[in-house]
C-alpha cells in the first residue's frame, strides 16, 4: 500500500471512510475481504486495514515522518509525530561526551606488541582512533581499550590531531618494552572543535598521568686492579 499522505490520513480519520481518496494502484488484493454465509441478508464485509495503514504512516519511530516545528498540528501532536528540532536535540544531547572530564579516558600501560590496529580520522581533525583490537592481544587481555577510542598521548605525550605517520613514530619511538596510550571514549565530535578539551586542561591531564621516569641504571662499579 502506497503511504497515505498527512492530508489523506486526516481525512480519513475524521471521516473514517476512504473509498474516494484510494489511490488507483491499489487495488482489491491489498484488502481483507470476508464473505458472510450466502442468504437473505448476506452481505461481504470488507476490511480495509485503515487503521493498520495509519500506525505506520505515523510512527513516531520513523525518521521520515519528523516534521518542522512550525509545521506542527494539534493532530499532530494527538499521533505522537515529533518535530525535527526535538530529535535533533534529542540526538546531541545523547552524543555529547564531556572532553574535560578525566572519567571519559582510559590510560593504559600496554606490553609490546600492543596488538592495537589504528585508523586516521578525517583530515580535517586528524588524529586517530582503535578500529580493532588483536585477539589475544596485549590491549584486548587488559580489557580497558574498546574500538571507536580516540587515542590523545603517548607516554603523556599529546598526538591530538597529528597524521597517521605522525602519531604511529610516537608510537614506535617508545624505548622500552611497554608503551603508554591515553585514549578518548566519546567519539570524535567531542575530542575536537569547539566540544574538544582546552589546551589548558589538557596539558595538566597529561602532567597527571604521565608516566614517571624510569630510574637510571646504576653505574657500575670500577674493578680493583689486581
Amino acid at each position: 500500500m502506497a503511504p497515505i499522505s498527512r492530508t489523506v490520513a486526516l481525512f480519513v480519520a475524521c471521516a473514517g471512510s476512504a473509498d474516494a481518496l484510494v489511490p488507483s494502484r491499489w487495488t482489491p488484493s491489498s484488502a481483507r475481504a470476508t464473505a458472510a454465509p450466502r442468504g437473505r441478508g448476506s452481505s461481504v464485509v470488507v476490511n480495509m486495514g485503515l487503521f493498520d495503514g495509519l500506525k505506520e504512516a505515523f510512527n513516531p519511530d520513523a525518521e521520515s515522518q519528523a516534521i518542522d516545528e512550525d509545521r506542527e498540528t494539534p493532530f499532530d501532536r494527538w499521533m505522537g509525530i515529533s518535530t525535527k528540532r526535538e530529535e535533533a536535540a534529542a540526538e546531541t544531547k545523547t552524543a555529547f561526551v564531556d572532553s574535560m572530564a578525566e572519567a571519559n579516558y582510559q590510560n593504559v600501560a600496554l606490553s609490546k606488541p600492543m596488538g592495537v590496529v589504528f585508523e586516521e580520522n578525517d583530515p580535517s581533525t586528524g588524529g586517530v582512533f582503535i578500529a580493532s583490537l588483536a585477539d589475544g592481544g596485549a590491549a584486548a587481555v587488559e580489557g580497558s581499550l574498546k574500538t571507536g577510542d580516540q587515542l590523545v598521548a603517548v607516554n603523556g605525550v599529546s598526538v591530538r590531531g597529528l597524521s597517521f605517520d605522525d602519531c604511529l613514530s610516537k608510537i614506535v619511538g617508545v624505548e622500552g618494552s611497554t608503551v603508554s596510550l591515553l585514549c578518548f571514549r566519546g567519539g570524535v565530535g567531542n575530542l575536537y572543535g569547539n566540544l574538544g578539551p582546552s589546551d589548558e586542561w589538557l596539558s595538566e591531564f597529561l602532567d597527571k598521568v604521565k608516566p614517571a621516569a624510569a630510574a637510571p641504571a646504576p653505574a657500575a662499579e670500577p674493578v680493583a686492579a689486581e
